[in-house]
């Protein structure tokens, strides 16, 4: 008897370390690393917001950054640094970079007044 609760005790012992190791779902929210402006005009001319032109661009960095550019399909053909070991891959709006020494990037933006999805960053 006292074989059986010592066998039943470390099973549920077992379970119970199993399942704080397992996530609460399948595909949690997870910190990320980043910064954003919030502007009018275009890229690269960036202005004040306005009431009428207000855009949003975003920059994640590291591990966020890397996973994004692992779900993007292929590789771009062209780099915008050209450095050797470079990479950059597309989708959408949607662009990730990596560059050797200085890890993952990845850029976008929403335009505000309408919400569509926009460019977040420049080569």
């Amino acid at each position: 008897m006292k074989r059986f609760l010592f066998t039943g005790a470390a099973a549920a012992m077992f379970t119970l370390a199993h399942a704080s190791d397992t996530p609460a779902s399948p595909a949690p929210y997870l910190a990320l690393k980043g910064t954003y402006s919030v502007y009018s005009g275009e890229l690269g001319n960036q202005t004040a917001p306005t009431r009428r032109d207000r855009k949003v661009s975003f920059i994640i960095e590291g591990k966020a950054a890397k996973d994004i550019f692992d779900a993007i399909a292929s590789d771009d053909k062209l780099t915008c640094s050209g450095n050797k070991g470079a990479r950059s891959r597309t989708k959408g709006s949607m662009w990730c970079t990596y560059e050797p020494g200085e890890g993952y990037t990845c850029y976008f933006g929403v335009d505000l007044s309408t919400g569509k999805s926009i460019a977040g960053g420049i080569c």
